[in-house]
């Protein structure tokens, strides 16, 4: 879709990304995002006073949104990590995601949909109505058990560097063990995991795009992404 964006003469223009911190589809684009080194100007939203800016360019009210310079708009995280490494693929993840696809997109499929939901109901439980947190918990153990297998001798699922698939799922992984960190970390036997979202969460890469920006308002100084 097509929207008219006003240009501001007095500044570089670059594609506009609003993103949420600590959303997991924001955190994937943003890795792609950074990995490609497509520089973006980055305006960081609260999901609860969602921007009417942002609204008005993709009325579904979620992240990231993409807004590109000829005014088209991509509010799919995959599709923007599709269109950030089509422009500069540097570790060749696309050409890897490629020759891979069936397999990958089934595996990020099983964690956008069965797997979220598992953990949106183990994480936050209050929120729904006759619902175990713990039996919720046990049904997303069993799909990261099913991939506890296909590490092999790496610390990643397809080798020794971030894949496509590494990038759009880890930070659901991130997640599940935010809703208790001791017992992830301690008492869950799956080490392969373990040990895979730690490398994550200890990356340069990670360390980036969890960088901490202030909300954005109107008028406020421009933020690109990456630095």
């Amino acid at each position: 879709m097509n929207y008219v964006r006003q240009l501001d003469k007095t500044r570089e223009e670059k594609p506009l990304l609003f993103s949420y911190r600590r959303c997991p589809y924001a955190m994937r684009a943003r890795m792609a995002i950074h990995t490609s080194q497509i520089k973006c100007e980055l305006r960081e939203v609260l999901l609860r006073n969602k921007p009417k800016e942002m609204i008005s360019i993709s009325p579904k009210g979620t992240v990231p949104v993409l807004l590109l310079d000829d005014g088209t708009m991509i509010d799919e995280s995959i599709d923007i990590m599709k269109w950030s490494f089509s422009l500069n693929d540097p570790l060749l993840i696309l050409k890897e995601y490629q020759e891979k696809k069936n397999e990958m997109d089934r595996l990020i499929q099983l964690f956008d949909s069965s797997f979220k939901n598992y953990l949106d109901r183990y994480k936050y439980s209050n929120r729904y109505e006759n619902e175990d947190p713990i039996g919720n918990r046990d049904l997303a153990i069993q799909i990261l058990d099913k991939i506890e297998g296909q590490f092999n001798n790496h610390n990643l699922l397809y080798g020794d560097r971030f894949s496509f698939v590494d990038m759009a799922i880890l930070p659901f992984v991130r997640q599940f063990r935010i809703a208790d960190t001791d017992w992830f970390d301690n008492d869950m036997a799956l080490p392969k995991i373990q040990q895979w979202l730690n490398k994550f969460l200890n990356s340069n890469l990670y360390l980036a795009v969890m960088n901490k920006y202030k909300v954005w308002e109107n008028n406020a100084p421009v933020v690109y992404f990456p630095k």
